[in-house]
């Protein structure tokens, strides 16, 4: 008894801290079979949390079902055609009517295990990297090793040599296709030299891409999916904030925030990655 007062004291003291430290961003609440999810929507991405708690409010979401799980990746939920759809039925393509301008501001929010990102269509129907209406995704990942984080920065240099030929390309695409109708091969390989050395002198002038020591560490520590970072809109972030009662229930088995993610993200699933059992999510704002 003594060890339970003892245990329950404590955890008082921590709820205590907590409160001090809590910020003026909204929380919502992501209650399913396996436990409750809290996410934190940022601020600083206004278009996708004011979405997001219109969603909520109007009950668009709620009833919905994580209808896209990969273990290991993500868990992706919010698409109103999945409310009473019939098991095994193809998902993910409903949604609100409308898509949400890209908040993307990368390092700042990046693809870290937790992180509250915003589903889309791809770049080549969407060059604009518009955001789903209303279906998101929560980011699992896995860790990071530093080989593989060597590998991406070495492949977000490649992009930003690509980005410099690209524009200088389209400065001199005219002259390219004039010499090529004319059947001026020597003077295309030329001119492609010129600018490849253009290009490398614009990068010289550049910082090199790098990534940030602390979204490195984030990998390396607690994971995630780097390859979509500056790509998706990351709007908001899983917490570990349980109240006195919900830290009472951890200490008997019940799952909160990461633990619901995994046990999630290791359903069974088809071959659309719907999982074999529906998981149906309720949704509600805790605080605005």
């Amino acid at each position: 008894m003594k060890k339970l007062l003892s245990i329950l004291l404590f955890i008082t003291a921590v709820s205590l801290m907590g409160c001090a430290e809590k910020g003026n961003e909204p929380i919502v609440l992501i209650k399913t079979k396996f436990g409750n999810m809290k996410v934190r929507l940022f601020n600083d991405t206004p278009a996708h949390r004011d979405n997001f708690l219109k969603l909520v409010d109007e009950g668009i979401i709620d009833s919905t079902l994580f209808h896209r799980v990969i273990d290991g990746f993500m868990i992706q939920g919010g698409d109103p055609d999945s409310k009473n759809a019939k098991q095994g039925a193809p998902l993910g393509k409903g949604g609100p009517g409308y898509t949400i301008p890209a908040e993307i501001d990368y390092p700042k929010h990046f693809h870290k295990k937790g992180a509250l990102s915003a589903a889309r269509q791809g770049d080549r129907v969407n060059p604009e990297k518009r955001s789903s209406g209303s279906q998101f995704y929560i980011v699992q990942g896995e860790i990071i090793e530093d080989d593989e984080l060597v590998q991406i920065e070495n492949r977000g240099k490649d992009q930003q040599r690509r980005k410099i030929f690209n524009e200088l390309l389209e400065q001199y695409n005219d002259s390219l296709d004039a010499l090529q109708r004319a059947n001026k091969q020597a003077e295309v390989m030329q001119l492609q030299q010129k600018i490849m050395a253009e290009v490398n002198v614009i990068y010289e002038q550049q910082t090199p891409y790098e990534m940030p020591s602390e979204v490195k560490e984030a990998y390396k520590t607690i994971g995630g999916t780097p390859r979509l970072d500056d790509s998706y809109t990351v709007f908001g972030q899983l917490i570990d904030d349980k109240t006195l009662f919900e830290k009472v229930q951890s200490l008997f088995g019940k799952k909160f925030g990461f633990e619901v993610l995994d046990a999630i993200a290791a359903q069974e699933c088809d071959g659309r990655d719907r999982p074999i059992e529906d998981i149906q999510m309720r949704v509600k704002v805790l605080k605005r």
